[in-house]
């Protein structure tokens, strides 16, 4: 045992130095085989780099080749415009040659007839102070003639023709005039009567009685009450007088306020329907129907201002307008008369190219004042226009609302305002607008003719047209035709101041003369 470690103690030494040469020499085999694998990795990347390089330098000499081609196609295609722009040149050129040349005749042209227009101008100058000394032996001969100068001689003939043009400029007036007037009566009547085919509105008559029918003739005892307290509470609660009489199955209702005589009407229909009558019952009823009717009001003004084609309408404005239904004016609807007006205003301001909304707006409003209670100025008019004042409404439209009632245009200040008092007018003036009764008529027709006759010269007169138009005869011996112009403006006037009528009435003086003889 100790041999073998003995023996082993020798050869380890000596194994590890047979390891460290084998390992030496295995490590020189593996630097040299490297060396050799870099040495030919080297060669064949030089190679490569060679074959590279090559390629390269082939592809830069044939895009070189490619871009020395484009260059040279572009330097043809440059040669060929500078030819042709030399060809224009020269072209050019030539025709500027020749411009040059018909100038330079032009201009030896020109100086020959500016030679000879200075010589004819040097006659022309002579002939002149010649022309003037003869005028002047001619005027001092006139002059010994006639015995008058110079001066009064243009005098003379200046009056003459200052004469002759005043007669053919009065003329001429006359005649403007004379087209103007038949012109304007024309397109007038054309507007009017447009207006009034395209606008057909029906009115309602109202009156100050409204008639409610009963069910049965029990039906006054119940509405009467015990010792008439019903009838009593209704006629408090409504302040419209309930009139019994002998009349069969009806009870009318009497009152000049037409919204509390048409809520005393509902009111008295629903408790008919319900039977139920006593005091607590018809005041309750009562109370319910003005709530109903504030709220009607309100749709009937929505109602009025979508038939005007109108828009922009106050809480208040509405309200006023869906009043007017109940209301009546000579025995026309006031809501349906104002929708009239409003309809014919626009249709005239539309053939006029006006404004046609603010024609339709003051015809709807100018009507509006009728319905305010506890108004403190004036008339309807002054009231409509100061409501259009309180809502902001154009200056234009307030004028028109407070002249809706009058054709003065002097009071006017705009178009707008005779446009809404024509149509106001028309709408008063068509047939079945208002009830007139016949003596009214009658009257009206001879208190014309009693005005007419009162003037000094009239022989006679006719009102005609049911009141439209007066024709008067006049003395021809007493009465000139200017005599005859004012004649009939004094008797309009007249009338103005004296009569309450529809519309306008027509003078006509009428003066004639007439020579008679008979062939015996």
């Amino acid at each position: 045992m100790n041999l073998f470690v003995g023996l082993l103690i020798l050869l380890l030494p000596i194994g590890i130095y047979i390891g460290w040469i084998l390992r030496e020499k295995l490590g020189h085999d593996k630097i040299a085989k490297a060396e050799q694998y870099c040495d030919d990795l080297l060669l064949d990347t030089k190679q490569e780099a060679e074959n590279l390089k090559k390629e390269k330098i082939l592809e830069a000499e044939e895009e070189i080749f490619q871009q020395r081609k484009k260059l040279e196609n572009l330097e043809k295609q440059k040669l060929k415009h500078y030819k042709q722009l030399e060809l224009k040149l020269s072209e050019r050129e030539i025709n500027l040659d020749r411009k040059v040349d018909i100038l330079t005749k032009k201009d030896k042209e020109l100086k020959k007839l500016d030679q000879h227009c200075r010589i004819r101008e040097k006659n022309l100058l002579a002939k002149e102070n010649e022309l003037d000394k003869l005028m002047a032996e001619q005027n001092t001969r006139l002059e010994m003639i006639s015995g008058l100068t110079n001066e009064e001689a243009q005098k003379i003939q200046m009056e003459n023709i200052m004469e002759s043009v005043r007669q053919e400029a009065a003329a001429m007036i006359k005649d403007i005039k004379d087209k103007a007037r038949l012109t304007a009566n024309q397109k007038a009547k054309e507007i009017v009567i447009q207006a009034i085919q395209r606008s057909a509105i029906s009115h309602v008559v109202e009156t100050t009685v409204s008639v409610v029918k009963l069910p049965s003739d029990d039906m006054k005892g119940r509405i009467i009450g015990r010792e008439g307290r019903n009838i009593r509470t209704f006629e408090t609660a409504t302040g419209i007088e309930v009139l019994i009489d002998d009349t069969p199955e009806v009870v009318m209702l009497s009152g000049f306020d037409p919204i509390r005589r048409e809520i005393a009407k509902v009111a008295l229909e629903k408790l008919i329907f319900d039977g139920r009558i006593h005091p607590g019952r018809i005041e309750e009823v009562i109370e319910k129907s003005r709530e109903e009717f504030e709220e009607a009001f309100i749709d009937e003004g929505h109602q009025a201002m979508a038939d005007a084609e109108v828009h922009g309408l106050s809480h208040e404005q509405l309200k006023l307008l869906g009043k007017l239904k109940y209301f009546a004016y000579q025995g026309s609807n006031v809501l349906q008369h104002s929708l009239e007006v409003a309809i014919l205003a626009g249709l005239m301001a539309a053939e006029l190219e006006l404004d046609v909304f603010s024609a339709r707006k003051a015809g709807l409003l100018h009507e509006l004042g009728m319905a305010m209670e506890n108004y403190s100025i004036g008339t309807i008019a002054d009231i409509s226009a100061d409501l259009a004042k309180k809502h902001n409404e154009s200056q234009e439209i307030q004028n028109a609302i407070l002249f809706a009632n009058t054709l003065d245009a002097e009071e006017a200040n705009s178009p707008l305002s005779i446009i809404v008092s024509a149509a106001n007018e028309i709408s008063n003036a068509r047939l079945g607008a208002k009830k007139e009764m016949l003596q009214n008529y009658f009257k009206r027709l001879s208190s014309l003719e009693d005005i007419a006759n009162s003037f000094m010269g009239v022989s006679n007169s006719y009102a005609i047209q049911a009141g439209r138009e007066i024709r008067i005869m006049v003395e021809c011996s007493e009465i000139d035709d200017a005599h005859a112009e004012q004649l009939a403006s004094t008797i309009s006037t007249k009338i103005q101041n004296s009569l309450t009528y529809p519309g306008q009435i027509k003078v006509t003086v009428i003066r004639e003369y007439r020579s008679v003889d008979y062939a015996k």
